[in-house]
């Protein structure tokens, strides 16, 4: 992985774990709501960071 890769992955990392802490220290809905958002967000994007890296191991060993 590039160092650009793995440093949009820590990033990623970093908004999902914030979003856990906004969710536990939530006390009402919209800032809980805003938490589960910044959970989502990170997750989605660190799995699309893996996902770009898998598939581009896959198109070099097809050529």
């Amino acid at each position: 992985m590039s160092p650009t890769r793995i440093a949009f992955l820590a990033l990623s990392g970093a908004i999902l774990l914030l979003g856990l802490f906004v969710v536990a220290a939530a006390v009402e809905l919209p800032l809980a709501v805003f938490g589960w958002g910044l959970v989502l967000f990170g997750g989605f994007f660190a799995f699309t960071l893996v996902k770009r890296r898998m598939d581009e191991e896959e198109a070099a060993r097809r050529h």
